[in-house]
């Protein structure tokens, strides 16, 4: 058995939903091909082959049936689509590059040209110019049928002719591929009938409107692809790079992991990375939505595409170009964009059968009245022929995709992120929600959080003296201390022999005064009552308690806890309000855990393993909930793929995006609210789609047969409830409010 091997293709033209499972169906019939998946979204197919296959012939299948395509580069972002004219030319940037620079190439060029009408002007597109041809020859034929009446049936079979020709000869490829009842079929049989039994002007018509109809869907679909690509033109095309005290512009692309590039005020950020030197407020509504600027200083994470606020930043790049979160966020996206809803696979199956379907009522409305009741054959023909029209599937087969697509995007936008249509269909239905406590409800470092001073001392003096023992320490509650020293501005002169007294803590020596800074325990028999039952309590509370000792003697207590986010509390109750149980699960000991616990309003299990987390959730699953984990994906990778949805919260970057179902790039515990309501929303929009689309074809399907509405109304049943269901979809693009 031959090993499994994947092609990966930009497809160019495809823009609704059948167009994908035409491509689909004719590739899969290909000797060696094993599996195929199509994304109308993002104008991409992946196929599986077992290397036997001819990858010529793949593409020459694509063209047969009238769309672009150009192979891609696994793996890396995806480009734009090409121009129609560009089939088998890999190199867009017109040099040669070696492959990881051309795929960037083909970045460059994101908003290139491509004969689906997305990109650039409509009217310039292949697409564009048949509709206004086909539109003009109707109008020159109309006019001519008027000034020479006996020609008028002959110009408006030329008038409609004009538009057919393109569509009827990739019916017949798509029908040799293995498609026999595309929407092309059903056209061009509904325009040869009418031109036979006489309706020429109406067959005429009906082509003008169905290549209106494809050009709104076109520019429609674009929408929803550029949504998504748009987040890849924030990262800037050049960084200025630090070499050897100088610095220069080059391409960002070319960065490499390790590189320090400087980063002027009001400048995007380029690369991923840390900050080596500089503190500034950092806008990072591009890629969060958080609308609020974040101060960061050194070591701390930026993402490209944000924009530095004040001060001139260096920073070290951590991730190339096109392993950058956004990058990462993009490919995520267009990959869940290919992976099928449950939803969606049942309308796929139930189109299969609705076509045919149809096609046999239009067959038996254009014969058995006439041969049975004696009807005009011409009439019951007629009807046929627009109940073929009422048939097509499009906007059904679309109503599902178009709406996923959407949400996919605008969630991304966001900053929450769906592996795909199932976990956004599945989303909805969560009835409990399992959190961790570490990094997920708290900030995941601890903060000073009480000061107490005995004595002749101020609070500023214990935390001034306590920081100077530890100016030299990179242990999490060291650092707690320096930071919240920074931030009320005291002074931390250097110390002298500063030394770690094993078991005890630190010592050293200041202006003349020895200071100690010990745990309660290296102090126990100096404390005095009420300073033993102040530190009782700190630590009833959860709080990590150090002592300061000035010359021998106690001047004061500073606590420490990893504090809840801030959003935590407001986050849980937009949870319960919902109806979803919360349960916080964490492997820290009980006492800290209740007190947050208590703090949050939440339901506490502590001191587990992992395994016991999985456990858990196994019960709540038996208990009769749908459960969602929430967690840093680190250490509960057990309990996230043990729960219905697993989601990976956490800082960004390091963010387990590839071991969970779903993400929240930033650590707001309220996302886990916004994103079931995003599902909930999306749900009801592929509801009122598919009522749309089957309502309005009940509707003409009954009006044809009664006589009310013709051909040309019935081409509308399709196209313009593939035009509704797609703009009703984009409004998921839009922020819910």
């Amino acid at each position: 058995m031959a090993e499994t091997s994947q092609a990966k293709y930009r497809v160019g033209g495809m823009d609704c939903a059948s167009c994908a499972s035409k491509i689909d169906t004719a590739i899969r019939r290909l000797p060696g091909v094993e599996d195929v998946s199509v994304s109308v979204t993002a104008g991409t197919m992946t196929v599986s082959h077992d290397g036997s296959s001819d990858l010529g012939a793949i593409e020459k299948r694509v063209t047969g049936l009238g769309y672009s395509v150009v192979p891609m580069p696994l793996g890396k972002q995806s480009a734009p689509a090409p121009s129609p004219h560009a089939h088998h030319d890999h190199d867009h940037a017109g040099h040669d590059h070696s492959d990881h620079d051309h795929d960037h190439a083909e970045i460059e060029g994101l908003h290139g040209h491509d004969h689906a009408p997305m990109d650039g002007p409509w009217w310039k597109s292949r697409k564009g110019q048949l509709t206004i041809l086909s539109g003009i020859a109707f109008a020159v034929a109309y006019a001519a049928g008027h000034l020479l009446p006996q020609i008028s049936a002959y110009a408006f079979t030329v008038a409609m002719l004009i538009g057919l020709i393109p569509i009827a000869r990739r019916a017949v490829m798509a029908a040799l591929a293995g498609t026999p009842f595309s929407i092309e079929m059903l056209m061009t049989i509904a325009a040869v009938g009418a031109v036979i039994i006489n309706a020429a002007e109406e067959a005429a018509a009906v082509v003008f409107l169905f290549l209106v109809g494809e050009l709104l869907e076109g520019v429609a679909a674009g929408r929803a692809r550029a949504s998504i690509q748009s987040l890849t033109t924030l990262v800037p095309k050049s960084a200025l790079l630090e070499e050897n005290g100088a610095t220069r512009e080059v391409p960002a692309e070319a960065l490499a992991v390790g590189s320090i590039i400087l980063v002027r005020p009001g400048d995007r950020i380029s690369a991923d990375g840390t900050i080596v030197s500089g503190e500034s407020a950092i806008d990072e509504s591009p890629v969060t939505g958080e609308s609020v600027p974040v101060r960061k200083g050194p070591d701390d994470t930026v993402f490209a595409g944000t924009v530095n606020g004040d001060t001139a930043l260096r920073i070290r790049v951590t991730a190339a170009a096109a392993d950058n979160t956004i990058a990462r966020v993009v490919k995520l996206v267009e990959e869940a964009q290919e992976s099928k809803a449950p939803t969606e696979r049942f309308i796929d199956r139930f189109s299969r059968y609705y076509t045919p379907g149809v096609v046999a009522v239009a067959a038996l409305v254009a014969i058995l009245p006439p041969l049975v009741a004696g009807g005009a054959w011409s009439e019951w023909v007629y009807k046929g022929l627009a109940i073929l029209l009422i048939g097509c599937p499009c906007a059904l087969v679309i109503s599902t995709p178009a709406a996923i697509a959407a949400s996919l995007s605008s969630g991304a936008r966001r900053g929450l992120l769906l592996k795909g249509g199932a976990v956004l269909e599945g989303l909805g239905k969560i009835t409990a929600v399992a959190l961790d406590k570490t990094g997920t409800l708290t900030e995941g470092k601890p903060k000073v959080t009480d000061i107490l001073a005995f004595g002749s001392f101020t609070e500023a003096q214990v935390l001034s003296r306590a920081a100077v023992l530890e100016r030299s320490s990179s242990h999490p509650l060291a650092l707690a201390i320096l930071n919240r020293a920074a931030a009320d501005k005291v002074p931390v002169p250097p110390a002298f022999e500063v030394a770690a007294i094993a078991g005890k803590g630190m010592t050293g020596r200041v202006g003349g005064e020895q200071l100690d800074l010990f745990s309660p325990a290296a102090v126990r028999e100096q404390l005095s009552p009420e300073q033993d039952s102040a530190i009782q309590a700190l630590n009833d509370q959860g709080k990590t308690v150090s002592i300061l000792l000035v010359n021998g003697a106690i001047a004061g207590v500073i606590a420490m806890r990893d504090e809840p986010r801030d959003d935590a509390a407001a986050g849980l109750k937009a949870l319960t309000a919902r109806g979803v149980k919360v349960v916080m699960l964490t492997g820290d000991n009980a006492r800290t855990a209740k007190a947050i616990g208590e703090q949050l309003g939440i339901e506490v299990r502590a001191e587990l393993m992992p395994e016991d987390k999985q456990r858990i959730v196994g019960e709540l699953k038996r208990e009769g909930f749908t459960v969602a984990k929430v967690g840093d994906g680190i250490n509960d990778a057990p309990a996230l793929a043990a729960a219905d949805i697993g989601i990976a919260m956490g800082g960004g970057t390091d963010v387990a995006l590839e071991t969970a179902d779903a993400a929240i790039l930033h650590g707001r515990v309220g996302d886990v609210a916004s994103m079931i309501a995003l599902s909930q929303r999306t749900m009801r929009n592929i509801f009122q789609n598919i009522t749309i689309a089957l309502g309005l074809k009940a509707v003409f399907l009954v009006t044809t047969i009664i006589g009310i509405t013709g051909l040309w109304p019935a081409i509308l049943a399709d196209t313009g409830a593939t035009v509704l269901v797609t703009i009703n979809a984009l409004r998921l693009l839009r922020p819910a409010r």
